[in-house]
C-alpha cells in the first residue's frame, strides 16, 4: 500500500508539473502596444508582407475577395489537417478580440479563450514583430469585410491533439525577437529593413528552411532558407541563399514585383500567392527583402 501511495503521489507531482509547465504564457501589458494606436494605412503593408490571404482566404480568391477573410483552404502536414480560421471583423472571426487578444495569439500563440494555437499559424516569426506593427496590423482587419461562419475543427491525431502539450513545444522550440541571421556590420539600413520583413511578419523561413530531424517540427535555423519539402507535401521549397539563388538583388526585386524569372519564366506553384501579395508590397520594402538575401549565408540544400 505505502509503495502505491508513493506512486500516486508521484503521478500527482507529475501531472502537476505538466499542468505548470504547459500553461499558456500571455506578452506583459508593456510589450503591447496601447489599444486604438494602431494605423490602417501601414496596417495594410503588413498585411501583404505578412500574405494572410493565402491562408485565412477562400481558396483561389482574387481581386477584392482576397479581403474576406473567413476560412481558407485546408493545410494538409505530417500531423493532421489544419484549417485557417476566420479572421474578419465578424463575431465568428475576431470581431470580438481586443488587441490584446490579437497581439498574444501573434507573437505568444495563445488565443482569445487561452488555449494555445497551432504553430501551423507562424507565431514563431511573428513575435518579431514590432508591438506598433502588431497595432496597425489588427487596425487594418478590422476594415476588412465581416464573413460569417467558422472554419472547421483542425483534425490531428493523438498525440497532437493534446493541445496544452504545445507548451512544452514551445519551451523546446519557441522564438523570441532575436534576429536569426547575424548580419555584417557593414550591413545598412536596406538589409536590416529586409531582414525585418523576412524574418518577421513575411514568415520566409516557415517554407523555405528544413524542419529538425526530430519529428516535432522545428526550424532547423542552421540551415536557414536553404530550401525543404513543401509543408502541403507537393515537391520542395527551393534554396534562396546565396550561390544557390545567382538572380542579383535587383533581380530578385522585379521576380517579387512581376512575377517573371530573369530566364522570362514565370512563377509557379505556392509561390504564386506569395508573389501576389509582394507585387502589392512599395519597392522599397521589395528591395530590402533581396538586399537581405543576398547578405546572409550560403547553405547547400539537404
Amino acid at each position: 500500500m505505502k509503495l502505491l501511495a508513493r506512486l500516486l503521489a508521484l503521478a500527482g507531482l507529475g501531472a502537476l508539473a505538466f499542468y505548470l509547465l504547459t500553461a499558456p504564457s500571455r506578452l506583459d501589458e508593456t510589450e503591447i502596444a496601447a489599444e486604438g494606436s494602431g494605423s490602417a494605412e501601414r496596417g495594410a503593408r503588413l498585411f501583404w508582407a505578412g500574405g494572410c490571404a493565402s491562408c485565412h482566404a477562400a481558396d483561389d480568391a482574387k481581386g477584392e475577395d482576397r479581403l474576406k477573410l473567413g476560412g481558407g483552404a485546408p493545410l494538409e502536414t505530417p500531423f493532421g489537417t489544419f484549417y485557417g480560421p476566420n479572421i474578419s471583423p465578424h463575431t465568428d472571426g475576431l470581431g470580438s478580440w481586443t488587441l490584446a487578444d490579437f497581439a498574444n495569439a501573434m507573437q505568444r500563440g495563445v488565443g482569445k479563450s487561452g488555449r494555445h494555437l497551432y504553430p501551423a499559424f507562424p507565431y514563431t516569426s511573428y513575435v518579431k514583430m514590432t508591438p506598433a506593427d502588431i497595432a496597425d496590423l489588427y487596425a487594418y482587419l478590422r476594415t476588412l469585410p465581416p464573413v460569417a461562419g467558422r472554419a472547421p475543427d483542425n483534425k490531428l491525431a493523438f498525440p497532437y491533439n493534446v493541445r496544452r502539450g504545445l507548451g512544452l513545444w514551445k519551451i523546446a522550440f519557441g522564438e523570441d525577437a532575436a534576429p536569426i541571421v547575424a548580419l555584417s556590420a557593414s550591413a545598412g539600413d536596406v538589409e536590416r529593413r529586409g531582414q525585418y520583413l523576412v524574418e518577421g511578419p513575411g514568415h520566409c523561413g516557415q517554407c523555405h528552411t528544413p524542419r529538425s530531424q526530430n519529428g516535432l517540427g522545428a526550424l532547423d535555423h542552421a540551415k536557414w532558407l536553404a530550401g525543404a519539402p513543401n509543408p502541403d507535401g507537393r515537391g520542395r521549397i527551393p534554396n534562396i541563399t546565396p550561390g544557390a539563388l545567382e538572380w542579383s538583388a535587383g533581380e530578385i526585386a522585379d521576380y517579387l514585383a512581376t512575377g517573371f524569372t530573369p530566364e522570362y519564366d514565370s512563377v509557379g506553384g505556392s509561390m504564386v500567392e506569395v508573389q501576389t501579395n509582394m507585387a502589392e508590397l512599395p519597392g522599397e520594402d521589395r528591395a530590402a527583402i533581396a538586399a537581405y538575401l543576398k547578405a546572409i549565408p550560403t547553405h547547400q540544400s539537404e
